[in-house]
C-alpha cells in the first residue's frame, strides 16, 4: 500500500476513524447546506392552510425517501426505513399544529415541532442521540420544500470528487455513486455510523470522526487513506501519483483473483455475503453468511405471516442455488424496536430484551419464523442454516437448537456477540453445529461502548487487541470441537484484518459484496503460517493503532 505520510511543505495530515479501507486522491466537494429560515417571520395564513402545507411538505419528503428505498436492500434499506418511520410519526404533525396555533407559519412551525423531538432524542443519549442527525435532515428537507429552495444533498459534479461534510444524511448515503464519489470524509460519526456502513458496502474509502474535516473547502486536493484513518491535504504530485498507481495496481490484483477463498498455500476460508433481502446471486462468493431477516418486520404494527415469510425467504434461497445460506432469526430490539415484539419502556434497550430474548415474551414469533424458513428451504432445496442472535449461555443455545430442529432445520448455530458467550464458547459449541462472531456487538459489550456513538469510535475499533483475544478464544474452542467459526461483523470485510482473523483460526468471513475481491486477494498473498504469525504479532500490540501498524506495515 502506498504511504501517504511523506508530506510536502504546506501539507497537513488530518486524523480520524478508519471507516472503509482503501486510498483515493481527488478534490473536495461539500454537500449543499441546510436551508435557513429568514430572520423576519412573515404573517401566517389561515391556521388549517399552514398545517396542510406543513403536512404536505412532510408527505413530499416521505414520498421521496420511499422512492429512494424502493430499489434497496440490506443496510441501505434499513437506514432509510428508519428515517421514513421518523417522518411518519403522528406526534410531529401534532407539534406542528400546536406551533401554528401559536401563530407560527408552516416552515417555522416545522422547525419548532422538530426542535422538541431533537431535544428529547439528544437527552436520551446513546444510539437515540446519534439519530438526531437523521431527524434534523428530515426537518431541513421539509423546510426546503416549504421555502421553495434546493434540498440539502450530494453535490453534482462532472468529475469524480472526495465528499466532505459534517456527516451524511441517510437519504444521501444510500444513493451514493461509487463512480463519482472517490472517498468520504466526515467530521462526525463513528466506524459503525450509517455513513461508515454504507461506504464499506459500496467499497468507497472513508474516514469519519475527523475533527479537522471542517477546515477542508471545495476544490482542495486531498489524499484519503480509509485504512489508516488519515487525510493528507495539498499532496504534491509525486504523493498523489503514488496513491493513484497503488489504486490501479490494487484493481489489477483484484481482477486476477476469483473463486473460493484460500491462503497462498491452499488453506480454505469461505468468503460469504451479508444480505438483507433479495440481492444479486451472481456475486463471486461461496454463499450467504448472514441473511438479516429484519427487513420483513420493520415498519409494521404486526408480524408478517408464516406464508409471507416463506415467500420472502424463498426469493433469497432461489438466488443462491446450492450455495449455503445462513439465516439469522429476528434481531428485534435495541436500535430496531418493533411494536409487536419489544417493550417501549426499557431504560437501556441494548442490554434489554432483544434478539433471541424476544422469544421469551413472544415464543410464537420465533416458532413461526423457523417454520417459514424450513418451508422455504424445503421448497427450494437450498442448504439453509439458521442461527440465533444475542445468545449468552449454553442453556440458551441448547434451547434454540431444540426449537430449530423441531421445525425441521438440521444445521443450527448461534451468534457470539456477548463476552459471556465467548468465554464459554466450548460449552456453546458442544450444543450447536457452528458459531458466527458478530464483532460489532461483541465490541460494544466488551468495551461498554454504544456502537453507534461516534465519540466512542476508538473503543469500537475492530483492531482492538482485547476484541481479537475474544475472537481467538472462540476460534480455539471451534478447533477443539471440530466445528466452524465464522465472523460476520464489519471486521470480516477489512482486507487488512482478514488475514489476522484467519490466523486466529476463523474458518469463514461474511461481508458486503464489494468487499469480497479485496479480502480474497489479501488472503492469497499469505500462507496460513504467515497469517498465524501476523495474528500473534497483532495480539501482542498494546493498542489498535499499533496492531494496525504491525499488520499493514
Amino acid at each position: 500500500m502506498a504511504e501517504v505520510s511523506d508530506q510536502p511543505v504546506g501539507s497537513r495530515e488530518l486524523t480520524g476513524n478508519p471507516a472503509s479501507p482503501g486510498q483515493a486522491v481527488g478534490v473536495v466537494a461539500r454537500p449543499a447546506t441546510a436551508p435557513e429560515l429568514p430572520a423576519e417571520v412573515p404573517a401566517p395564513g389561515p391556521a388549517q392552510d399552514e398545517v396542510d402545507a406543513a403536512a404536505a411538505a412532510l408527505g413530499s419528503v416521505v414520498a421521496d425517501l420511499t422512492e429512494r428505498a424502493a430499489g434497496l436492500t440490506g443496510e441501505a434499506r434499513d437506514i432509510l426505513d428508519t428515517q421514513i418511520a421518523m417522518a411518519d410519526d403522528p406526534a410531529l404533525v401534532d407539534g406542528i399544529r400546536a406551533a401554528v396555533d401559536r401563530g407560527r407559519p408552516a416552515a417555522w412551525a416545522v422547525h419548532d415541532a422538530f426542535a422538541v423531538h431533537l431535544e428529547a432524542l439528544a437527552a436520551l443519549g446513546g444510539y437515540l442521540a446519534e439519530r438526531t442527525g437523521d431527524l434534523a435532515d428530515l426537518r431541513d428537507r421539509a423546510i426546503a420544500v416549504l421555502l421553495g429552495v434546493p434540498t440539502p444533498g450530494i453535490p453534482v459534479r462532472d468529475e469524480p470528487f472526495v465528499l466532505v461534510g459534517v456527516d451524511l444524511a441517510p437519504a444521501d448515503t444510500v444513493t451514493l455513486d461509487p463512480a463519482k464519489v472517490l472517498a468520504i470524509v466526515t467530521s462526525k460519526g463513528g466506524p459503525t455510523s450509517h455513513t461508515a456502513i454504507l461506504a464499506r458496502s459500496l467499497g468507497i474509502p472513508a474516514v469519519v470522526g475527523c475533527a479537522d474535516a471542517d477546515s477542508l473547502a471545495d476544490g482542495d486536493r486531498v489524499v484519503v487513506d480509509g485504512t489508516r484513518g488519515v487525510v493528507v491535504t495539498s499532496p504534491d504530485d509525486d504523493a498523489a501519483d503514488r496513491v493513484a498507481r497503488a489504486a490501479a495496481e490494487r484493481e489489477a490484483s483484484l481482477a486476477r483473483h476469483s473463486g473460493p477463498g484460500a491462503t497462498a498455500d491452499g488453506h480454505q476460508v469461505k468468503l460469504l455475503l451479508n444480505v438483507g433481502g433479495a440481492t444479486d446471486g451472481d456475486v463471486d462468493a461461496e454463499g450467504v453468511g448472514l441473511f438479516r431477516t429484519e427487513f420483513l418486520f420493520l415498519d409494521r404494527t404486526d408480524a408478517p405471516s408464516r406464508e409471507e415469510q416463506r415467500r420472502a425467504y424463498g426469493e433469497v434461497f432461489r438466488l443462491f442455488g446450492d450455495r449455503p445460506v445462513v439465516v439469522r432469526t429476528l434481531d428485534a430490539g435495541a436500535d430496531k424496536p418493533l411494536p409487536f415484539a419489544n417493550a417501549d419502556d426499557e431504560p437501556n434497550p441494548a442490554l434489554g430484551v432483544r434478539g433471541y430474548r424476544v422469544s421469551w415474551r413472544k415464543p410464537d414469533l420465533l416458532a413461526d419464523q423457523l417454520a417459514a424458513i424450513a418451508d422455504a428451504a424445503a421448497e427450494h432445496g437450498t442448504d439453509v442454516r439458521v442461527m440465533a442472535p444475542m445468545i449468552a449461555t449454553a442453556a440458551e443455545a441448547r434451547a434454540f437448537v431444540a426449537l430449530a430442529r423441531s421445525a425441521g432445520l438440521g444445521n443450527v448455530g448461534v451468534m457470539i456477540e456477548i463476552p459471556a458467550a465467548a468465554l464459554r464458547a466450548a460449552d456453546i459449541l458442544a450444543a450447536v453445529d457452528f458459531v458466527s462472531l458478530g464483532t460489532n456487538d461483541l465490541s460494544q459489550y466488551a468495551f461498554g461502548a454504544d456502537r453507534v456513538l461516534g465519540e466512542l469510535g476508538a473503543l469500537l475499533d475492530p483492531w482492538q487487541p482485547a476484541l481479537l483475544d475474544l475472537v481467538a478464544l472462540v476460534a480455539e474452542a471451534g478447533r477443539a470441537a471440530g466445528k466452524p467459526v465464522g465472523v460476520c461483523g464489519e471486521a470480516a470485510g477489512d482486507p487488512g484484518l482478514a488475514p489476522v482473523l484467519v490466523g486466529l483460526g476463523v474458518t469463514s468471513l461474511s461481508m458486503s459484496a464489494p468487499a469480497v475481491p479485496a479480502v480474497r486477494a489479501a488472503l492469497r498473498e499469505r500462507t496460513l503460517d504467515d497469517c498465524t504469525d501476523l495474528a500473534e504479532r497483532v495480539r501482542r500490540a498494546p493498542d489498535p493503532a499499533t496492531a494496525r501498524s504491525r499488520a499493514l506495515g
